[in-house]
C-alpha cells in the first residue's frame, strides 16, 4: 500500500467517524415521543389544575391521567368521621365530593344488623356544578343504638336511576351511646304516601322502635322529624316537614299538647295541601297517646298565624 492510498483511506475513516458522531448527536438531541400522561409529566411539562389532571406539551398535545374506576377518591374524600371512630348523635360529617345532584347527596346510618337508623342529605358548601371536589356537610341525629357498631353510607345522588351508576362509600363507626341493657318500645309516626293516595291531610302511620322513656311523646316527635328512611321512601312515603326542624318544648296538660318548634318549621310552609299535611303529621303523631286530645302548634313561641295556607 503506497503513501497516497493510506492517506485516502485515513481521510475516509475520519469522514465516516465524523458522520457517525453527527448522526448520533442528532438522535440524542431529538425530542422523545410522548405517548401518555406519565411521560408528559416526566418531561417537565405543566400539569393543569383539573380533574382528572391533564398534562400539556409545548406542541399542544394533551394527556389525561388515567383513573382507577374502583378508586372512590375521584368522587369523594370523607374527612370526618374516620373509619372505626366513635360517634354520637349530632355528629357533623365533613369531606369533599363531586357526585352531587341539586347540591346534595344522601347519607344513611345503619346499625350492625343493616337496619337503617336515619337518613339525611349532605349539602355542598360551595359551587357543586363542577368536576372538582367540593366540600360537603351533613349532621346525623339518631336514637339510642341497639348495636355497638354501625356503618355510615355516603351514596352518590344517581339522577339516572341506573344501577350501574350507583356508587357509595361505607365508613364503619362505633356508637358512644350504646347500652346493651337498653329496652325499646314502639311508637307511630305519620307520613303521606303517594302510592296509597294518602296526601294533604291524609296521613298513614309507620311503626318505629325508640328507647323506653317517660317522655314517649317527645321521642315520637323526634322520630317524626327524622323524616322518611330510604326503605320507606321506596314504598311511597314522604314528609312535608322541612329538614332541620327541632322540638324546642312539649307540654301536655288536661288533654292538650302544646308543642313549640324551631323556625325551620315555617320555611316554605305554604299552600293548603302542604300546610295541612304538616299539621296532620304532627297532630296524629301526638294523638296516638291517650293523654292527648288536642294539639297546639307554635314556632319560636308564636302560635298565631302560623302554618297558614
Amino acid at each position: 500500500m503506497n503513501k497516497t492510498t493510506s492517506i485516502i483511506i485515513g481521510i475516509v475513516i475520519i469522514l465516516l467517524v465524523g458522520f457517525a458522531i453527527v448522526v448520533s448527536g442528532k438522535k440524542a438531541n431529538a425530542p422523545v415521543a410522548i405517548t401518555n400522561f406519565e411521560e408528559c409529566v416526566a418531561a417537565g411539562n405543566p400539569i393543569q389544575e383539573s380533574y382528572p389532571e391533564r398534562c400539556t406539551t409545548p406542541d399542544g398535545l394533551s394527556f389525561t391521567k388515567q383513573i382507577d374506576p374502583n378508586d372512590m377518591s375521584q368522587f369523594i374524600v370523607p374527612n370526618n368521621p374516620q373509619p372505626n371512630g366513635e360517634i354520637s348523635s349530632g355528629i357533623e360529617l365533613t369531606g369533599k365530593a363531586n357526585w352531587y345532584f341539586e347540591g346534595s347527596f344522601p347519607v344513611y346510618l345503619l346499625d350492625a344488623n343493616g337496619v337503617e337508623m336515619t337518613a339525611t342529605p349532605a349539602t355542598a358548601q360551595g359551587e357543586w356544578m363542577t368536576s372538582e371536589l367540593t366540600p360537603y356537610k351533613a349532621v346525623l341525629n339518631y336514637s339510642t343504638p341497639t348495636t355497638p357498631t354501625g356503618t355510615i353510607v355516603l351514596h352518590n345522588d344517581n339522577a339516572s336511576g341506573l344501577p350501574e351508576n350507583d356508587k357509595e362509600v361505607r365508613i364503619p363507626v362505633k356508637f358512644k351511646e350504646y347500652n346493651p341493657d337498653q329496652k325499646l318500645t314502639k311508637v307511630k309516626v305519620y307520613f303521606n304516601n303517594s302510592t296509597q293516595k294518602a296526601e294533604c291531610e291524609k296521613v298513614i302511620a309507620i311503626e318505629r322502635s325508640v328507647p323506653e322513656t317517660q317522655a314517649i311523646a317527645r321521642a315520637a316527635l323526634d322520630e317524626l322529624l327524622k323524616g322518611v328512611m330510604s326503605s320507606e321512601l321506596k314504598n311511597g312515603y314522604q314528609t312535608s316537614i322541612q329538614s332541620g326542624v327541632k322540638v324546642k318544648s312539649l307540654d301536655i296538660k288536661n288533654g292538650t299538647a302544646t308543642v313549640d318548634f324551631s323556625k325551620e318549621l315555617g320555611v316554605n310552609a305554604a299552600g293548603s295541601c302542604h300546610v295541612g299535611a304538616v299539621r296532620a303529621q304532627i297532630e296524629q303523631t301526638l294523638k296516638q297517646f291517650s293523654t292527648v286530645k288536642k294539639v297546639v302548634i307554635s314556632i319560636e313561641g308564636n302560635s298565631k298565624d302560623i302554618l297558614q295556607p
